[in-house]
């Protein structure tokens, strides 16, 4: 039987990634179906038409359909189901709400909610060989210290509500492997590509790039606090690759990954890197956390760096990531995390580039 490929969260860059990485590891072989909310479709058209142009694919490859996790079903229609359910051998469930300072009851709504639906879905589904669900390493909420990718265990709190519903998502999901073969991706920060620097949206990282390049013009700039913490950041094109490698990989079904960097910096590290390589400046003195985190909440003060306030939450936080599954998992494959390090200059130069562009700057509230 030829391979079927369902993604839900189309046409956005992580999905469209991921699609392209599944067809060139395949041999641009089997149907990729999208499912996309009523008000994406434009734009899903016109991304199906560049992926179907790059890998010189037949219309009858690619189906758009009209849907939304958070409805029964996915809101698909009675005959496009039953299509479905002859083709699809593969799922990859993306969509998601990934703000930080996301409402709690829309994030229950999407991302607890709309994997329940997407779990009833797939099992629907009689040839499915694989059910691939992207998570986040940082399901460990407020836990510290050493966290291992077989562990999901309820942290006494979480530092959002993103973190809290997609640790709920996840618990069902992994309930689901009782029945049906999964795959659980859980990301470190996604970063841009380490070799083009292209994102898709200036959050994460981009958020201390923001700060930087809003108080340049300062003669000293200082160190954000004096952390010893981590920040565990990971590129976009480690993601896709390992992700597709290990849903396609027998020995994958049923298991939890940390797609996390094995050896990631120190946020003053980080901090210093970004600063030189936007500024060419080093820091001065230390802004305590706390004195930032005041500043962040005031409203237009942190419109105007650009901040999230509950992106500061991570630069205090100890928790270590161990990822010795994907590590051997991936073994022999040619895919490993590439150093933070050696992206700095491409991920700095696409953020100059594009910082005025509001299409990558996130709206913040």
């Amino acid at each position: 039987m030829e391979k079927g490929y369902f993604f839900t969260g189309f046409p956005g860059f992580i999905c469209n990634q991921l699609i392209r990485e599944v067809l060139q590891r395949n041999n641009r072989k089997g149907v990729v179906a999208v499912l996309v909310l009523p008000g994406m479709m434009e734009k899903a058209r016109m991304e199906k038409k560049v992926i179907m142009k790059e890998f010189d694919l037949p219309e009858s490859s690619f189906m758009i359909i009209e849907g939304n996790i958070t409805m029964p079903a996915l809101s698909i229609l009675e005959e496009t189901q039953k299509i479905l359910e002859e083709t699809i051998t593969h799922v990859f469930h993306l969509a998601a709400i990934y703000d930080l300072a996301v409402p709690k009851d829309i994030a229950y709504e999407v991302n607890v909610k709309g994997t329940e639906n997407v779990n009833q879905w797939v099992q629907k589904l009689p040839h499915l060989k694989r059910y691939t669900y992207f998570s986040t390493a940082y399901v460990a909420g407020t836990r510290e210290g050493k966290l291992y990718e077989h562990e999901l265990i309820l942290p006494a709190s979480f530092k959002n509500f993103y973190e809290e519903t997609k640790y709920y998502a996840e618990q069902l999901v992994e309930e689901l492997k009782k029945v049906v073969p999964v795959t659980i991706i859980r990301p470190g920060i996604v970063k841009g590509h380490s070799k083009t620097g292209e994102t898709v949206k200036f959050d994460g990282p981009y958020f201390i790039l923001n700060f930087l390049d809003r108080l340049r013009f300062l003669p000293i700039m200082p160190r954000l606090g004096k952390s010893n913490s981590v920040v565990n950041l990971v590129p976009i094109d480690y993601i896709i690759q390992a992700t597709t490698y290990l849903s396609f990989l027998d020995d994958g079904a049923n298991k939890t990954y940390h797609l996390t960097d094995p050896n990631p910096y120190s946020v003053s590290d980080l901090y210093e890197m970004l600063m030189k390589e936007l500024t060419n400046k080093v820091p001065k003195g230390t802004l305590p956390l706390t004195m930032a985190k005041w500043g962040l909440s005031i409203r237009p003060l942190r419109k105007f760096l650009k901040v999230e306030k509950e992106a500061l939450d991570y630069f205090t936080w100890k928790g270590e990531f161990d990822c010795t599954e994907v590590q051997n998992d991936l073994m022999g494959s040619g895919i490993s995390c590439p150093d933070f390090k050696e992206g700095v200059r491409e991920m700095v130069a696409f953020y100059s580039r594009n910082k005025e562009n509001q299409h990558y700057q996130i709206k913040i509230l």
